[in-house]
């Protein structure tokens, strides 16, 4: 291990933590085996963990330390997590910033119920959560129930975690999606309820959940944990947020929407502990974008000498992207309130949500707005929506039309020309 070429080896293992099946693929110091190597580097990697309240279903502790790169992408999430950019003076609205929170709930909510099958597109399951009409179907069903759920998270954020709220977010998660409504909001404690798995893309049985016998005294150590009652050392916030979410998904104590739930409460963490700005994140989007590293970051961490550093790196990297995503549209933003600005700086007397929609209209000539759609898209109240799209109309920019008894409104044919700076 003194030799300066298996030295190097162990300071890029350790950097980039592969799991053993890429590890055994890389170049090898001379009269050095893969499996040799191997050891060395988990020599090396033991030291620096420490022993989780979570226990395997041996009875032996899962543990976590912080590579290099995860104390990177922590330092980079904490300095972007006060969400400074989103103060910025080009953003001036509290309801610009009402309106993303609502886009990232819908963005989270459709990802996080794609990861566990839902099948729509994101434009369909927008429409959806805008417009306020009811479900389709199943898939519909689980998107609009994670939207709920996270809507009710931003009220949670300030109570401890106990089992009565854990299952509340249960039922609000799985209603109506369930093959047994009667599973909804309770643990598995029946013989019938341990007959799950969980399994990959290709139906192969990735992980056996404990049996529901243990979840009383496990559960009880979760909610201690999740309630900072341990352990007796200092866990980093988003670190502690992914080690809940890694424990929800391990012990399984539901017989479904066990996933959902733990996205659930990784929010619910971190907004309790201040991080406000991941109520513009949406970490499911990230995840969906490589649903397969998401699972094998799982699996490697319970097959991996029970090391949840291969979740946690997973995550970190997730969440900074997911943090970039908010800064990307930041600026997208500021770039449209110029725009809107500069176009209808000859108008006076509308507000920024009429502006907004002009902008929008010019872009989309054929959509059709409701008073229902404008006040969820804006979080305003109904009669404020209602005032926004009829003095529009006055002004000739809309046109109304009813369908049964809402009423709808559409860009005027000349909305261009009426939309021209005056001379």
């Amino acid at each position: 291990m003194a030799r300066p070429d298996v030295q190097e080896l162990l300071r890029k293992s350790i950097r980039h933590y592969p799991y053993w099946d890429k590890f055994k693929y890389w170049t090898m110091p001379p009269g050095i085996s893969p499996e040799k190597a191997w050891s060395f580097r988990e020599w090396a990697a033991t030291s620096k963990r420490n022993a989780l309240p979570l226990l395997d279903k041996s009875g032996r502790p899962f543990t976590y330390w912080l590579p290099e790169p995860a104390q990177e992408w922590l330092h980079l999430i904490d300095r972007n997590a006060p969400g400074q950019l989103l103060l910025d003076e080009d953003l001036p609205s509290a309801q610009s910033k009402d309106r993303y929170i609502a886009s990232s709930l819908m963005e989270e909510a459709i990802a996080s119920s794609q990861i566990e099958g839902a099948a729509t597109t994101r434009r369909v399951a927008k429409d959806m959560l805008r417009s306020g009409r009811a479900p389709a179907d199943k898939s519909e069903r689980m998107i609009l129930n994670n939207y709920r759920a996270m809507e009710r998270l931003r009220t949670l954020k300030d109570s401890r975690l106990t089992p009565e709220i854990l299952h509340e977010l249960h039922v609000r998660l799985t209603e109506g999606t369930l093959d047994e409504e009667s599973a909804a909001g309770r643990f598995r404690q029946s013989p019938e309820d341990d007959n799950i798995h969980v399994f990959d893309d290709d139906q192969n049985v990735l992980h056996y959940p404990p049996p529901g016998s243990e979840l009383p005294q496990r559960l009880e150590k979760f909610f201690a944990f999740a309630n900072d009652e341990t352990p007796g050392y200092f866990i980093h916030p988003l670190i502690k947020a992914v080690l809940l979410h890694f424990w929800i998904g391990y012990d399984h104590p539901y017989v479904d929407g066990n996933g959902r739930t733990a996205r659930a409460v990784f929010y619910w963490y971190l907004l309790r502990k201040g991080y406000w700005l991941f109520e513009y994140v949406s970490l499911s989007r990230m995840v969906l974008r490589a649903a397969g590293q998401y699972k094998r970051a799982f699996l490697y961490s319970e097959r991996g000498e029970n090391d949840a550093t291969y979740f946690i790196m997973y995550n970190l990297q997730a969440i900074h992207l997911a943090i970039d995503d908010v800064q990307k549209y930041i600026a997208h933003k500021q770039t449209e309130i110029r725009q809107s600005t500069a176009l209808l700086r000859g108008f006076s007397g509308l507000n920024s949500r009429q502006r907004e929609l002009l902008l929008d209209a010019l872009k989309k000539p054929g959509r059709i707005y409701t008073i229902y759609a404008h006040q969820r898209t804006h979080q305003v109240s109904y009669q404020t929506a209602r005032t926004d799209l009829f003095a529009l109309a006055k002004k000739r920019f809309l046109v109304i039309a009813k369908s049964g008894q809402t009423f709808e409104f559409l860009p005027a044919e000349n909305i261009e020309d009426l939309l021209k700076p005056r001379k």
